[in-house]
């Protein structure tokens, strides 16, 4: 789905949810540079009621070309922080993005694919 959105990685944030409602998980869509200036936009997204209400959760990482460490911290609270933690699955991360998350430990909560 991504991919259908994105020809080319943006050069700001891209931040999209979509919650199906067919046993399907939920899936974050994040492109473009997601730094420090767009944590709250991003935590915004992942507490939204409909994904907060998910059991299970896709993010596609494949657009996103740098990932801040404070929006790995805020994904890995929005996965675990609740009454039951979400299964969390990231598909397409890059090497660079697969370092951040391992800094923030979400590699021990969530299965991360290779590109």
């Amino acid at each position: 789905m991504a991919a259908e959105l994105f020809s080319t990685p943006p050069p700001g944030p891209v931040m999209a949810v979509s919650t199906p409602h067919d046993g399907r998980p939920a899936e974050v869509i994040l492109a473009g540079e997601i730094g420090t200036e767009a944590l709250r936009e991003l935590e915004e997204h992942l507490g939204a009621p409909p994904l907060r209400e998910a059991t299970e959760w896709r993010v596609d990482m494949s657009r996103v070309t740098r990932f801040d460490l404070a929006c790995a911290y805020a994904l890995l609270r929005a996965a675990t922080l609740r009454p039951k933690p979400a299964a969390l699955t990231i598909h397409g991360a890059r090497r660079a993005v697969q370092r951040t998350l391992h800094h923030a430990g979400l590699d021990t909560v969530a299965i991360i694919e290779e590109r």
